[in-house]
């Protein structure tokens, strides 16, 4: 009987410290969303105000109505970039990590020390020189530019790789013996017994295109070609922050990031658990 009312006492606490993190993870979100209906007044005051003293939508009608910052057409690009890079360069490392895993080539070791030593290599130190190529190749304020660079992504490279080495060889074999090429067996066999894993890094994938700074920061120079992050940063000024409608716009751009943790919430566990990092 004592050891039953120990394990709900233990229960209810580990519950009870739980709803208290989530009300303490939840309480910036709801600062954001309060201040995106709130006046400039309302917002630097002094004294705490629980809501806004009228839900008026003022704040996000001028934040797409404003011709010089063209947040819309900032929120499109990213959409565009995010989309585009996060299944295109999930697809490519889901085929080198196969390659690395069970194509028996020459060089296949140096090849992946070469690619795990990128891993080490700041992202930043490599803006440069990157942006010298795009840019000698005409890539300035254009959506290639954008998202060329962000194609290759060592880290889910290694993550493919480790969870190909765990796959069942007989299954390939078996394939192998039906005729299947490397290719055919990749797209017929691999592929669809690896949904999870292309799920959760795809989903990694998109929330690190949505939230890249440095490089569109540097690529694109045109208005027209913000991403969503420019555009916030934009309201920071010398002359004066617009702090409502900064509150509004970050409100709206982490919206398709929260669409997309809940859709893929489950298959982003599970990869991560598949890909060994639970060991």
């Amino acid at each position: 009987m004592n050891r039953y009312r120990g394990s709900v006492l233990g229960s209810v606490a580990t519950y009870l410290v739980l709803c208290l993190l989530a009300v303490v993870f939840l309480i910036p979100f709801y600062v954001l969303l309060r201040n995106a209906f709130m006046t400039t007044p309302e917002v630097t005051a002094t004294d705490w105000h629980w809501l806004p003293s009228s839900l008026s939508w003022d704040n996000f009608t001028a934040l797409f109505d404003n011709p010089e910052r063209p947040f819309g057409r900032s929120l499109v690009n990213s959409l565009l970039i995010a989309l585009i890079s996060a299944p295109v360069s999930t697809l490519l490392a889901s085929m080198a990590g196969y390659a690395l895993a069970r194509i028996d080539v020459p060089g296949r070791a140096v090849v992946l020390s070469l690619i795990v030593g990128t891993l080490m290599i700041p992202q930043a130190v490599t803006f440069l020189p990157t942006f010298v190529v795009v840019g000698s190749m005409g890539g300035v304020n254009t959506m290639w530019g954008l998202i060329a660079p962000g194609l290759f992504n060592a880290f889910a490279v290694v993550l493919f790789r480790s969870f190909y080495l765990s796959f069942p060889a007989e299954i390939e074999e078996a394939g192998r013996l039906d005729g299947l090429s490397h290719l055919g067996v990749y797209g017929r066999i691999i592929l669809p017994n690896s949904v999870t894993m292309i799920a959760s890094l795809g989903a990694l994938s998109f929330i690190e295109a949505w939230n890249s700074f440095l490089w569109p920061l540097m690529i694109g120079q045109d208005p027209n070609s913000w991403t969503v992050q420019i555009a916030l940063s934009s309201f920071l000024t010398s002359q004066t922050v617009n702090l409502p409608e900064l509150f509004a716009g970050t409100a709206v751009a982490i919206l398709p990031l929260v669409i997309m943790f809940l859709v893929a919430q489950r298959h982003i566990v599970q990869g991560i658990a598949m890909s060994g990092l639970k060991s």
